[in-house]
């Protein structure tokens, strides 16, 4: 189970929050937003009765319960919320330093191990050229890629798709049958090949 350590700072200042929304029962869900990756963001957002997920893992707090995503829970070890009183207010914190760190088992959700594999195995190569490559979505089995930097209006982009990017991610995610490219283009004001 994830350390996860909410201060009794920031405990007090969420209750706080929680009265005002004048919704019996109210708690916060914490989780990570693209998490394994450059950019996961660790939000707090409101969970408000009949929005929690079965899965959740349920901390009960000072007045309020915190509603963890079971998703997030590998990317949450070690996280840390708090609120410090400044002359502004105060500022609510969230430091979880596994947010990013690709972390992946074989019971990961697929979306996980796409990220994984273009982070650490795809993009390092892309990067050469000015490019990279991220996950839009999973449709049907099919991954949706997004093609950005120096790939985006690239004449060889097919063949980088097909040859690179497919065939890396369908032989290290065998869950997968095949990827997709979801980019515009016709922008080539970036391209490294024209």
């Amino acid at each position: 189970m994830a350390q996860i350590e909410i201060t009794p700072s920031a405990q007090h200042y969420l209750a706080g929050l929680l009265a005002k929304q004048e919704c019996e029962g109210i708690g916060i869900r914490l989780f990570v937003a693209d998490p394994g990756t450059p950019k996961a963001e660790t939000c707090i957002a409101y969970c408000r009765p009949g929005e929690e997920q079965p899965d959740d893992l349920v901390l009960e707090l000072d007045g309020f319960r915190a509603h963890v995503e079971r998703r997030s829970l590998p990317f949450l070890e070690d996280a840390r919320v708090d609120y410090s009183e400044d002359k502004m207010g105060g500022q609510l914190t969230i430091r979880a330093p596994n947010s990013r760190m690709p972390q992946v088992r074989d019971d990961s959700p697929v979306e996980d191990k796409i990220n994984y594999v273009l982070y650490n195995e795809v993009n390092p190569g892309l990067a050469a050229h000015g490019g990279m490559v991220t996950l839009v979505e999973v449709v049907d089995g099919f991954a949706v890629l997004q093609f950005g930097g120096g790939c985006q209006g690239c004449g060889m982009v097919d063949v980088t798709l097909k040859e690179g990017v497919e065939r890396t991610l369908v032989e290290r995610v065998p869950e997968l049958a095949g990827v997709r490219d979801a980019t515009d283009h016709t922008d080539r004001s970036q391209a490294y090949y024209r």
